[in-house]
């Protein structure tokens, strides 16, 4: 018997129709063909098992080499990588859900092993992050980065737009720009790592520029009601911080309402971490935003119903709980015990850990 909630409530979603609110979060997982970063045939299977969420964010992709920071992340800026996303989005589509991808570029967080000719990773700054990253089949720290040049900017906002173009043809429901947890975007957002003197350094308008550039770019490409965004205002996740977050976000978000985006999604609080980590008015953002609002972090069936119901949220991502259990949104209808993680099998490897967690239709009968 179902619980009574609104967590699996359908909700309308731009264009789309969600079978209900749960969403599973982009979960790296480091699985996509060596060499090529293709999602390869596991991968498909492990988003269709998940499929009945009512939506589906892939793994951050990386929009072009530079934007690569992890060993054996997929991509979606080759055609290759494109057919393969295909095979997923098929197969998803075929048991009825719907899927986003997340669009990715790491800036700092990557090593020189992964970029072209040994070169030094990208950034807002030439500020080396306190931070790892998995290179190599272990963790690494994070190689010195330099200074995107100005004439560099337009290039990244249209490899952006070249990917959300890619997207479509792989038969995605829409895009999530990421623009959270101390990746590039949001290292251009946030003054802990963003010392510019031009167009994009200094003052907050300057700072958020690029994250609105982009999402306009993309907009453009995929139509603004497929088209999200994530941000994590108070995570402190890859080194990052800035001294007036509540401000920073607020003007954000503002410009993200105007482009008319169809969903924002929001870490609160630490990424992976205290949810009351700083202090954060994140109703503020939701009262900003004209399209949906997505709540992540820490969430589990008894406070996204809370959220829910109080109208504080409308859709709700649920991360590590959708690794373990393919079958998620069922056992929190049902109040079933949840499968536990294997965080050793969170990064890399095959199977294990990834396609053979059981359903409840799998498990033997007590």
């Amino acid at each position: 018997m179902s619980r009574p909630t609104k967590l699996f409530e359908p909700y309308k979603l731009g264009p789309i129709t969600l079978a209900n609110r749960a969403v599973m979060a982009p979960l790296t997982r480091n699985r996509a063909v060596p060499g090529s970063f293709v999602p390869g045939p596991l991968a498909a299977e492990y988003y269709a098992q998940r499929a009945s969420a009512g939506l589906l964010v892939t793994e951050a992709s990386q929009v072009s080499q530079q934007g690569q920071g992890y060993q054996d992340t997929p991509g979606i800026y080759s055609k290759d990588q494109v057919a393969g996303w295909r095979k997923v989005t098929d197969r998803v589509h075929e048991r009825g859900g719907k899927i986003f991808i997340q669009l990715w570029h790491v800036g700092r967080i990557s090593h020189t092993a992964l970029q072209a000719g040994g070169a030094a990773p990208v950034a807002p700054s030439a500020i080396r992050a306190k931070g790892k990253t998995f290179v190599n089949g272990t963790f690494a720290d994070v190689s010195e980065p330099r200074a995107l040049e100005l004439s560099e900017i337009p290039g990244i906002i249209d490899d952006f737009k070249r990917a959300t173009k890619n997207a479509l043809e792989a038969g995605f429901d829409g895009v999530e720009i990421h623009g959270a947890n101390g990746y590039l975007l949001d290292q251009f957002a946030k003054d802990g790592a963003n010392k510019r003197t031009d167009a994009y350094g200094g003052g907050i308008e300057n700072r958020a520029k690029l994250m609105l550039e982009v999402s306009k770019a993309v907009a453009s490409e995929a139509g603004a009601d497929r088209t999200g965004i994530r941000i994590s205002p108070v995570t402190p996740a890859n080194d990052i911080l800035d001294s007036n977050p509540q401000a920073l976000f607020d003007h954000i978000v503002d410009g993200l309402s105007a482009l008319k985006l169809v969903y924002l999604h929001v870490v609160e609080g630490a990424t992976g971490g205290p949810r009351d980590f700083a202090p954060f008015d994140y109703a503020s953002l939701r009262k900003r935003f004209s399209g949906a609002y997505m709540a992540n972090n820490a969430y589990d069936f008894e406070l996204a119903s809370k959220v829910l119901e109080a109208d504080a949220a409308d859709l709700i991502a649920f991360g590590k709980p959708f690794i373990s259990n393919p079958d998620l949104v069922e056992r929190l209808k049902k109040g079933a015990a949840l499968n536990e993680w294997d965080k050793n099998t969170f990064y890399g490897g095959g199977a294990k850990g990834y396609t053979d967690y059981p359903t409840l239709a799998a498990e033997p009968a007590e």
